[in-house]
């Protein structure tokens, strides 16, 4: 694992060996909502800086996969800002398009340049989404900013449950596909040292965070 630019992470919960019980989800989601609004977007300010890394392993026209960030998590404002000003293409998650019981996400372009702007509707499980007649495939996409509520050392991610990420995913995962690049966009304080990780879950490739960003 290579690091850049990243100090030590917070070792949530404590310093002890890890054990093979990952921490509750409820601990970070807690400490998501005690941030304030104005605290959530210097955090997000600090961690755009990072991207210049990721710029450097891209393509001119990228495209992007974004997500919404409402439930707490580290504002995607500055991740739309940044694709806009770079000239790549930023797509949205829609869940469900292929049926109700379908896990795989494919992507909707996003043509605002706010995100609190774009017409929505709130999917089932509480997410918002809005509908295009475009849609694409991960594959399709050069990198995937992953939503998640914890990431160990080692990449590996811990989501909302849903499997959402990891079912569409596993496939390029599995083939050692190089694209697209799974990128984790989280507060210093959701990293720890290390989590269970499951024989379906799809680790990242690169983490930002507002100390820094580490490749895996």
């Amino acid at each position: 694992m290579h690091s850049e630019t990243m100090p030590t992470e917070s070792k949530t919960l404590n310093s002890q060996e890890p054990t093979l019980s990952n921490p509750p989800r409820r601990h970070f989601t807690r400490q998501r909502r005690q941030l304030s609004e104005g605290a959530r977007r210097n955090l997000a300010k600090a961690a755009s800086l990072h991207l210049s890394k990721l710029q450097q392993r891209l393509p001119k026209r990228a495209r992007i996969g974004l997500y919404y960030d409402g439930f707490g998590e580290l504002p995607t404002q500055p991740l739309l800002d940044w694709c806009q000003r770079l000239g790549y293409s930023p797509y949205l998650p829609v869940v469900g398009s292929l049926g109700i019981d379908d896990k795989r996400l494919r992507f909707i372009p996003v043509y605002h340049t706010k995100l609190v702007n774009l017409p929505t509707r709130i999917h089932r499980l509480g997410m918002k989404q809005n509908h295009h007649r475009r849609l694409l495939w991960a594959s399709e996409l050069d990198v995937i900013i992953c939503p998640l509520v914890a990431v160990d050392l080692n990449g590996n991610r811990m989501g909302m449950g849903g499997g959402f990420y990891d079912t569409t995913l596993g496939k390029s995962y599995r083939s050692g596909a190089s694209r697209p690049l799974k990128i984790g966009w989280c507060y210093n304080f959701q990293v720890v040292e290390a989590l269970q990780r499951q024989p379906w879950d799809v680790p990242l490739d690169g983490l930002i965070t507002p100390s820094g960003i580490r490749w895996f």
